[in-house]
């Protein structure tokens, strides 16, 4: 197969895969699917599985003589990534997947109103999109039966939780819920009556096809599934049948590496004990006292140590964003050039990031929960918004969507272990930077890294070991400054995301170990910026693929 025909795989891999995921292509500013919403039902994951199958093994199959080095970079990236997703379907956990930190009922409100609406054709698409949406929830309902049809039920906590994010959301008036208050704004070419009746349209199918569809699925998930759902002490993918092989996928695809469970729960023991060595050295400083468990408890509770208004977490998100740009040239060749805002939300996790749009309607946004501010604590917000926002996520994932010559797939799909990688690594290198405003700021950067380190031992005790939920709670209480407030979402999170928060710190420290590699073979001549642009400027690349083009773009 030649350099042209591998493009074409390429080209056909992106087209199928936004096809298969239209809500990604809206958000990117590909508007081919704008009517479309995500399908969750088998027949059409049985579909994607056979074309990720059939994508991967004719990436596979290319030979090296056929191919120059940017060539054989995207042949393998482009054989893992269709794999990878293959195998992640092939479990089948959208048969227990009821879930209060990223199901549906809290994703939709979030992500509706960041569909741009370029123009009148797209806005009227939003009619089907909505109609996409009950759709999705309908196939969850089948997809739940199929699970309890085969002895695999959700977590009980998981259940109950989301059923109470439902009862809320369909208990508002129409004008309030949902529906309705997460719509994105209308195309500005349309007149003031025609934006009216475009709302009323999207009203009517909200009432008629969503609300009906989200009663459904409440109803399914409060009187079929939570029953029979895991307890709190078998909450993890080993109690469920072929739960150990799914988890072990699971942590291939967040990972990109063939490290065990037993191996990743290890390492982030190791990691814990470490970190307990540098509390001890800044204590002092911050709290007056090197006593571990003094430090935590001055983390958790003094109340000069925490926000009392969302708008300070903004605003100090902002000042430390500004001032890490500043900085960037000395550390950093290629600089983005989309933009990244700060925004306040009421829902979802603590923090996270939406890159820009392809198209430049939208830039990157850094997401952060402010509806809960005194569970912040201020030596958390720096550390946080280099990770997510400069130098962390923006820096990375909008340089890759502003590569040239690369297929369009290797600028917008990421691996977990890289794209979490990265930002945990920008957390330390903003230590370098000297980035952080004091001692405070700076015990923050280690209870970020006491969050992913403990994550290491809880998602693989809870997932591998049998560990119950509350074994994973006390853990993470025991070792890391994070009140029990927050650690009990945390951990609730580990249960319905398997895997994913093992990337972290994983990522974080190949990168480091990769770079450690290219600073001694290369001694005086090795250049940081140099080695920035060599681990960013490919775009998302699995950890081996990562350490193979470092060592080609800085050797001995």
């Amino acid at each position: 197969m030649s350099a042209a025909e591998l493009d074409d795989l390429a080209a056909t891999f992106w087209d199928d895969f936004l096809r298969a995921r239209p809500t990604e292509a809206h958000l990117l500013g590909d508007y081919r699917f704008a009517n479309a919403y995500e399908r969750a039902d088998r027949a059409s994951e049985d579909a994607d599985v056979a074309a990720l199958r059939d994508v991967s093994a004719r990436a596979a199959a290319l030979d090296d003589a056929t191919l120059d080095a940017a060539g054989r970079l995207t042949r393998d990236v482009l054989a893992h990534s269709a794999a990878s997703y293959a195998d992640v379907a092939e479990t089948r956990l959208a048969e227990i997947d009821a879930d209060p930190i990223f199901g549906p009922q809290v994703e939709v409100p979030i992500v509706l109103p960041m569909l741009n609406l370029p123009d009148r054709d797209v806005a009227a698409a939003m009619a089907d999109k909505l109609r996409g949406v009950a759709q999705n929830y309908r196939d969850r309902i089948e997809r739940l039966r199929e699970g309890l049809a085969a002895g695999r039920t959700p977590a009980a906590f998981a259940v109950a939780d989301s059923v109470e994010q439902l009862d809320a959301q369909l208990a508002s008036t129409l004008a309030d819920s949902p529906v309705v208050a997460a719509l994105p704004a209308p195309p500005e070419s349309m007149s003031t009556s025609d934006a009216e009746a475009w709302r009323e349209q999207m009203t009517g199918v909200g009432r008629v096809a969503l609300l009906p569809a989200m009663a459904d699925y409440r109803d399914a998930l409060r009187d079929v599934v939570l029953p029979r759902g895991r307890s709190d002490e078998r909450c993890g993918l080993g109690a469920i049948p072929d739960g150990d092989r799914a988890y072990a996928t699971m942590l291939r695809f967040s990972t990109t590496t063939d490290l065990t469970a037993q191996q990743i729960h290890d390492l982030g023991v190791e990691q814990v004990a470490r970190l307990a060595e540098e509390y001890r050295a800044l204590g002092p400083a911050v709290v007056g006292s090197d006593d571990l468990a003094t430090i935590f408890d001055a983390m958790r509770h003094d109340p000069a140590l925490h926000f009392t208004d969302g708008q300070q977490m903004v605003t100090a998100s902002e000042v430390a964003m500004a001032r890490a740009w500043e900085a960037m040239p000395a550390w950093f060749e290629v600089l983005p050039q989309a933009p990244c805002a700060v925004q306040g939300t009421e829902s979802g996790p603590k923090a996270f990031y939406f890159p820009p749009s392809a198209d430049g309607s939208r830039g990157g946004t850094f997401f952060i929960n402010t509806d809960d501010p005194g569970s912040w604590g201020t030596f958390e917000l720096e550390s946080m918004a280099f990770h997510e926002g400069i130098p962390g996520h923006h820096l990375q994932l909008t340089i890759a969507a502003e590569l040239a010559g690369v297929p369009e797939f290797r600028k917008h799909l990421h691996n977990n272990a890289y794209a979490e990688g990265w930002g945990l690594y920008t957390e330390r290198l903003a230590d370098e930077m000297g980035l952080y405003s004091g001692p405070i700021d700076r015990i923050g950067m280690l209870a970020a890294d006491s969050m992913r380190a403990c994550r290491l031992v809880v998602d693989t005790g809870l997932h591998a070991l049998g560990w119950s939920r509350d074994q994973a709670v006390r853990y993470m209480v025991e070792n890391s400054p994070l009140a029990e407030a927050m650690v009990r979402p945390e951990i609730d999170r580990y249960i319905c995301t398997p895997g994913q928060a093992t990337s972290y710190m994983v990522g974080r420290l190949e990168i480091q170990r990769i770079r450690a590699a290219a600073e001694a073979r290369q001694g005086a001549r090795f250049d940081i910026r140099a080695f920035h642009s060599a681990v960013l400027d490919n775009g998302s690349l699995p950890l081996g693929v990562l350490d193979e083009v470092v060592r080609e773009r800085l050797p001995a």
